[in-house]
């Protein structure tokens, strides 16, 4: 399994050995054109290192490379280096995050879409600090306190993207069990279920409920996230979380097959607006 950042580092880096080949120059002519040792030429291009967005815009005007589609192509796949231009406050916490989850946390922070169907609990964005913390001590046995402290704070850090400027525009599926699942108590369950008819209101956040009612559907396989780039969709990417790692699927047949399932689901589920009365309800019931 291969993270999100390592991948797409290769593609850039591939493209990047493609042009120079196309433009007839050799990656030492390329080196000498751009003030570099031939070295870092070939650690772009076979992905050991990455590149930042000028270091491609330098190797773009050498190989005299004008389509701007593809040089913002480019100059994203970079920034997926970067953070993006936003800012990446997770590299703080290096020493307490598994490399997947900074991943994530990465892509999270550059995308400019996220849909997800969340089966089991609410997703990351939307929890309360009392849920996170709660659901992060079910699913890590005998965290110790002080780390359990970190690992919520970065949770609710990661909020941040739906208050940034441009916010992050979220869609989410969720299924009946996420809301009837007792996390932390009643008190906690029932605030935490005020939260989503919060979210549910803000313009850029789109919440759909499935409920048993529907029955057996595509997502009984488990749930996934797909994220969006405002610059093209040849950097979208899914997700899938597994115990110990995730898988970031970038092949476009992946990518369209999970988003014609999250479209299908879409049809399934209940409309933004019976979603809202749905997940009020249930508050009102908590």
């Amino acid at each position: 399994m291969q993270h999100g950042p390592v991948v797409r580092r290769r593609k850039l880096g591939a493209e990047l050995r493609a042009l120079r080949a196309a433009a007839g120059i050799t990656s030492g002519e390329a080196a000498r054109l751009v003030g570099w040792h031939q070295s870092k030429v070939s650690r772009i291009e076979t992905g050991t290192s990455g590149a930042k967005p000028a270091d491609v815009r330098l190797l773009l005007d050498a190989y005299g490379v004008d389509d701007e589609q593809l040089r913002g192509l480019l100059v994203t796949l970079a920034h997926s280096e970067d953070g993006g231009g936003r800012n990446h406050w997770w590299h703080a916490y290096r020493g307490v995050l598994p490399p997947t989850y900074r991943d994530f946390i990465s892509l999270e922070s550059q995308a400019g879409a996220m849909r997800t169907l969340e089966t089991t609990v609410v997703p990351g964005l939307l929890q309360t600090p009392e849920y996170a913390r709660a659901v992060t001590r079910a699913a890590v046995d005998g965290l110790p306190e002080e780390r359990l402290d970190t690992l919520v704070e970065v949770r609710l850090a990661r909020q941040d993207v739906l208050r940034a400027d441009p916010p992050l525009a979220l869609s989410a599926v969720l299924d009946e069990a996420v809301l009837r699942r007792e996390v932390g108590g009643p008190g906690v369950m029932a605030r935490q279920l005020g939260r989503l008819v919060e979210a549910a209101r803000l313009p850029h956040v789109r919440l759909q409920v499935l409920p048993f009612a529907a029955g057996a559907h595509i997502g009984v396989t488990g749930p996934f996230v797909i994220f969006s780039f405002s610059t093209t969709s040849d950097l979208d990417v899914v997700v899938l979380d597994h115990l110990t790692s995730s898988l970031h699927l970038e092949r476009k047949e992946d990518v369209e097959a999970y988003t014609e399932a999250f479209n299908a689901l879409l049809i399934h589920a209940l409309s933004p607006e019976d979603s809202l009365d749905f997940i009020a309800a249930t508050a009102a019931g908590a």
